[in-house]
Parts: structure tokens; C-alpha cells; sequence
């Protein structure tokens, strides 16, 4: 119904924004993540605000959801997609990760990571993953992909050689890099050795 409403910021808190347009006072329930974006008044005077909106309507009433981009928009619409998640557990989620932060933890399996948003336990996080990790690899662009997993893989403390040396292995086994880097991912490799990292891979792998 609405793209985007685009006005003055009348009234925000961490959870709500309203903007006036034309006259008219929209109220959105908003993520932490936008709510950090939005613009603020130094001196009083009104601010601006454009917002990216969803309007959930449900049994139990409507709601209009804000998003300060398109692609927390797009995240949104994708959380709504799996299976036993509503618009609070993706508002909590995306409260809790950027865009590129949620595709991240999905794209290299890190459970642990969504779970932490409020309302998100492990099945429900280990379903977002095995929903979304396909879309997620298919549209993310492969260069971007494997840079993002390289940095998550080395933020974990692990050692590069090792992962070096699996990920060569894996590709000998006929695996493209993007695979190997994803399988990897997830893998806590601290105190394993190389054959061990490549068998924990091989696994994810093949289910």
C-alpha cells in the first residue's frame, strides 16, 4: 500500500517513529538499527525523515512497520518468509544485526549469532539458516560473499593457515571457492588440526 513515507519526524523513540506527512501522523514500529539512522535536531528545528514501509495486517490488527533502507526492507521480507516468524521476531532480529550482518551470520551458519536476538532461540535461528542461506549465496555477489566469510573466519581468532589449507583441499575435492569458504564459515577450528577442519566441512557439505 505504501513504498515509503516521507515527511517530518514528529515523534521517535527506539521501537516507534511517526512522521508527518501532509498533515497526517504515521506511526511505524521501527528496528534499533533504524532508529540509530534517523536523523536528529541539534536546535529544535523539524527533521526530515524517509522511511521504507511494510504494512503487516493480521488477525489481530494492523501495523505499519519503517525501515530507514531498502535492503533492512528486503531482510524483513525475507525473515517474514520463513516459518514461524512474525514480524516482532524479524523487528528483533534486524534490531540486533545490519542487513549485511544478518546475511553474514546466515551465509557461514552462525546460529549462535541470530539466537542472541531477543524472542529468537536456536531451532528458530537454525530454520532462518536453512530457509534463507540459498537466496542469501544466490544474491549476494560472489566476490562480496567470499570477502565478508574471509572476515568473519579470521574475527573468530582461527588460524589462516589452517583454513588456507583446508579450503585448497576441499577445492582439489571439486568444490567452487564460494562452497568451501561457506562450509568453512561455521567451523570453530580452534584446536583442530587440517584434516579434521576439512572432515567438519565435508560433512556440512554433503547433507
Amino acid at each position: 500500500m505504501f513504498y515509503y513515507i516521507s515527511g517530518t519526524l514528529a515523534h521517535l523513540t527506539p521501537t516507534t517513529a511517526v512522521v508527518d506527512a501532509g498533515g497526517v501522523g504515521y506511526k511505524m514500529t521501527i528496528s534499533q538499527n533504524t532508529f540509530e539512522s534517523l536523523p536528529r535536531s541539534t536546535d529544535g528545528a523539524p527533521v526530515k525523515a524517509k522511511l521504507y514501509t511494510y504494512l503487516s495486517v493480521r488477525e489481530d490488527g494492523i501495523e505499519l512497520y519503517g525501515f530507514a533502507g531498502e535492503a533492512e526492507l528486503s531482510s524483513f521480507k525475507m525473515l517474514l518468509g520463513v516459518s514461524g516468524v512474525g514480524p516482532k521476531a524479524a523487528i528483533s532480529i534486524l534490531s540486533l544485526l545490519t542487513p549485511e550482518k544478518f546475511a553474514l551470520a546466515v551465509c557461514t551458519d552462525d546460529k549462535k549469532t541470530i539466537s542472541k536476538a531477543s524472542g529468537i532461540g536456536p531451532k528458530t535461528a537454525a530454520r532462518i539458516i536453512l530457509e534463507l542461506q540459498d537466496k542469501l549465496l544466490k544474491e549476494t555477489p560472489p566476490d562480496k560473499a567470499e570477502q565478508s566469510i574471509s572476515v568473519a573466519i579470521t574475527t573468530k581468532g582461527t588460524s589462516t593457515g589452517k583454513l588456507s589449507e583446508a579450503q585448497d583441499a576441499l577445492m582439489v575435492l571439486g568444490y567452487s571457492r564460494s562452497e568451501a569458504m561457506t562450509a568453512l564459515g561455521g567451523v570453530d577450528i580452534s584446536g583442530m588440526e587440517v584434516e579434521d577442519i576439512i572432515r567438519t566441512a565435508l560433512k556440512k557439505l554433503m547433507k
